[in-house]
């Protein structure tokens, strides 16, 4: 199988940490889908990454299915519980997290791909917004707990990771560990796990 990603995408990081997780051996291949040259297209309509490419040819895509998939394709270290109501809460987190991502990743394409001029501020503040409320909303979710969801690593808390990461990557002016300790521990916690360690994305 082959991952078709970015090494700065928070989405890709995500399917390389669950494909990590669960001991899978796959090729990532890194293909930024803003390049001219880029074959993304050609492997999911919406040109998004990343893309599972599985070894008969068919593609996987969003990274929602993908990690999905990825967890039940192995049955080492489960990511999504088996009952509904705690599989739903860690999808639950899983989109809190990747709606941070989406507005994250809106803002930044909107301040280094559109002239000075051109930037919508309003729609700029209102990813912002998003992002405020997703924070607190998490913080509250987190409380004093060990784990997003239940007594155990899952997926929850790897979308969780990921989106704090893109974070601390490109908006280092919010300053979410202060206004959110309990977020910070949790992020510091799994940020010493070897399958964030080794996705880190490059400065």
């Amino acid at each position: 199988m082959k991952l078709i990603i970015s090494l700065t995408s928070p989405f890709a990081r995500k399917a390389r940490i669950v494909a990590q997780e669960k001991q899978l051996t796959l090729e990532n291949v890194i293909d930024i889908p803003w390049n001219a040259d880029t074959n993304v297209p050609n492997l999911n309509p919406l040109g998004k990454i990343p893309v599972l490419v599985l070894d008969d040819g068919d593609t996987l895509y969003d990274s929602r299915v993908i990690v999905e998939y990825m967890d039940r394709l192995s049955p080492v270290g489960k990511l999504l519980p088996q009952e509904t109501r705690p599989q739903t809460r860690v999808k639950r987190w899983e989109a809190l997290a990747d709606g941070i991502c989406d507005a994250a990743v809106t803002i930044f394409l909107e301040k280094t791909k559109r002239a000075a001029d051109k930037q919508d501020q309003d729609w700029i503040a209102r990813q912002h917004d998003k992002i405020s409320r997703a924070l607190q909303a998490m913080s509250e979710q987190l409380a004093d707990k060990t784990w997003c969801v239940g007594e155990g690593f899952t997926l929850a808390d790897i979308a969780t990771g990921c989106a704090l990461g893109y974070l601390d990557l490109r908006f280092q002016d919010i300053d979410w560990k202060t206004t959110y300790p309990n977020l910070a521990r949790h992020y510091a916690k799994l940020s010493e796990r070897a399958s964030f360690i080794e996705t880190q994305p490059p400065v």
